[in-house]
């Protein structure tokens, strides 16, 4: 089974010479994986736009009714499983 790995996010800006400079918290000769994305101005809005599309999801009168009886349907069952006990 694979160790879990510890993600760190940098905000940095590009050098002039085209280079970040990032300290990271690994002893000299550690070997790393780096990821580098430009930072879009809108990051925040596809979070945002996420967000109220999926509240949507969760309005739905059938599957909120299908979660409000769930709970009596699963003692119901067992209740009912246990008297073949």
């Amino acid at each position: 089974m694979p160790t879990p790995q510890n993600a760190l996010k940098y905000e940095v800006e590009v050098s002039e010479k085209g280079s970040v400079e990032v300290p990271v918290p690994y002893p000299v000769g550690s070997r790393v994986v780096v990821f580098v994305v430009e930072e879009n101005d809108n990051a925040f809005s596809d979070l945002a736009s996420a967000a109220q599309t999926s509240l949507e999801f969760w309005d739905n009168p059938l599957d909120d009714e299908d979660w409000n009886n769930a709970l009596s349907r699963v003692t119901s069952c067992s209740s009912q499983s246990l008297s073949r006990i």
